[in-house]
């Protein structure tokens, strides 16, 4: 069996990097692998770079017009679509990495072909575009795979064979993480650190203003590492007071070193425009036994028990979080508490269980 795997934009965020598990399990196992993925330019690599021989690009670009970029994003489906009717005679599966790459979904419907579909996604704008993309998938999917029962339960499509598959964090990854010892402090500074897109809906400007509440707290240091160039994070924050406390990071290939520093990790989302559906981060942050706060709502809820491996609370509770963080950062015996906790949990993420179960989709 051939499969063909899309996506819409290789960078080093969420999506990408599981479906690069995906390909990787889907390849290991012996099956024959093709990756579509936009391209501009010469514009940086992602986590699906040099993971197939069969590499394949179709042109998306993203513009600072939103317009503009939606009429990329139209035009680069049109362009895909096209591509694929070349496997008409072929046998293979098409499948489909979040809701947008819709045109190999009508490529694929169109050539009697099988769609899988791997949702990630909750919270999507314009509303129109996302119910124009679930009707694509209504329309086309033979099987949805979702990361977490919230997003099952909340993008479920009618007479679509379901599937929740939760993330699981890579073998290599693991083998770091265990071998990494959790210290309540790290040489006398107590260290929090969030990993996220450079989106206002992802809660950085929540993460500078809990900064800014401890600024006093000279031990607490803050370190993000937001998933942009230098001069995007220099653009954003030109009109932002950032907090002295607070480092700035660039995207990051490898992002083990700050978990290794890391004694608390936060993700901020936010709960009314941007509900997180599942939290790669979360677990990540996790298997190295740092606890966690993160939002009350969706996919957090399934990894986070409160008060166990960390805290439920939403990024607009800024003084609530802030509290949390100067009693942890004093509380030595609940820090370790929380990160045998938080330890012990992220072991049924793995990858073991997550190849399994993929695998098992597929060959059902």
């Amino acid at each position: 069996m051939q499969y063909i795997f899309i996506h819409l934009l290789n960078d080093y965020s969420g999506s990408p990097k599981v479906l690069s598990q995906v390909v990787t399990s889907v390849k290991e196992s012996g099956n024959d692998v093709i990756l579509f993925t936009g391209k501009s330019g010469n514009e940086s690599t992602g986590f699906l770079s040099n993971i197939v021989k069969k590499h394949q690009y179709y042109f998306y670009k993203r513009f600072n017009n939103r317009y503009a970029t939606l009429a990329s994003f139209m035009l680069s489906q049109l362009l895909l679509f096209f591509k694929l009717l070349k496997y008409v005679n072929k046998d293979v599966v098409i499948y489909v990495n979040t809701m947008l790459p819709f045109g190999a979904a009508l490529a694929g419907f169109m050539m009697r072909k099988p769609v899988y579909y791997h949702v990630h996604e909750i919270s999507m704008t314009p509303l129109s575009l996302k119910y124009f993309l679930r009707s694509i998938i209504q329309f086309t999917a033979s099987k949805v795979m979702y990361v977490s029962e919230s997003v099952k339960n909340s993008e479920y499509f009618k007479g679509k064979e379901a599937h929740v598959v939760y993330n699981g964090v890579p073998k290599y990854f693991v083998l770091q993480a265990e071998a990494h010892k959790y210290q309540y402090r790290s040489n006398s500074m107590f260290k929090v650190l969030m990993i996220a897109s450079l989106k206002d809906y992802k809660g950085v400007k929540e993460f500078f203003a809990i900064a800014r509440a401890l600024l006093a707290e000279k031990p607490i240091q803050f370190t993000v590492v937001l998933n942009a160039n230098k001069q995007e994070i220099h653009d954003y924050i030109n009109a932002i007071n950032v907090p002295q406390n607070v480092t700035l990071v660039p995207r990051q290939k490898n992002v083990i070193p700050f978990y290794q520093q890391a004694n608390l990790v936060l993700n901020l989302s936010r709960v009314d425009i941007c509900i997180e559906t599942f939290g790669l981060t979360i677990i990540e942050a996790m298997s190295f036994g740092i606890p966690v706060i993160v939002p009350p709502v969706g996919g957090p809820t399934e990894i986070v028990a409160n008060n166990k491996e960390g805290y439920l609370i939403a990024s607009y509770n800024i003084i609530e979080i802030a509290d949390k963080i100067r009693m942890l950062s004093n509380n030595e015996s609940k820090c370790m508490a929380l990160s045998k906790s938080a330890r012990e949990r992220a072991l049924f993420f793995n990858e073991a269980n997550f190849n399994k179960t993929i695998l098992n989709i597929l060959n059902a």
